[in-house]
């Protein structure tokens, strides 16, 4: 089967690597990459994007391998900061994606936008990211992943515009 869009791209990346479960607090900016949620992954929805992070964090650091964490805009990643920090702290290896804007409404900096996401969760990630254009985010993703679980372990951020996961 040929990879059509960056949202099967992940998949594929995340089926390679083992990381079927994801933990999150969805909103608009998420559904591109939910569409057509594979039966084979699982979705661990928490009712608040703080306890969503710390499942993901106790997840990683029980099972010894990566948690994919899906928040929704920069509120989203606002609600989790406290936990991220934590997650900082404890070294758990997790790929946290949070939802962006579409990108031709970035230039007029819109509401639930993050205005700049790649620092936002900073210093509390190794790496952040928001890939220039939609046919980046797989490798910016494989690099988040690369990034999480080379010790030191730890989280790592990704914003991904809502229109780039088609």
């Amino acid at each position: 089967m040929a990879v059509t869009t960056v949202r099967e791209a992940v998949r594929a990346l995340m089926r390679d690597w083992g990381i079927t479960t994801v933990f999150g607090n969805p909103g608009s900016t998420e559904l591109g990459f939910l569409t057509g949620w594979p039966d084979e992954f699982r979705y661990v929805l928490g009712l608040q994007e703080s306890t969503v992070v710390a499942m993901a964090d106790a997840y990683a650091q029980l099972t010894g391998e990566a948690a994919v964490v899906s928040l929704h805009s920069a509120g989203g990643l606002g609600h989790g900061l406290g936990s991220l920090v934590t997650a900082f702290h404890n070294h758990a290896p997790l790929v946290v994606l949070a939802g962006q804007q579409a990108r031709e409404l970035l230039p007029g900096d819109p509401f639930l936008g993050a205005l700049d996401a790649a620092e936002f969760p900073r210093p509390y990630v190794k790496w952040s990211n928001q890939p220039a254009r939609a046919e980046d985010v797989p490798a910016a993703f494989a690099r988040a992943y690369r990034m999480a679980t080379q010790p030191p372990r730890g989280p790592v951020f990704l914003s991904v515009p809502a229109d780039d996961w088609d």
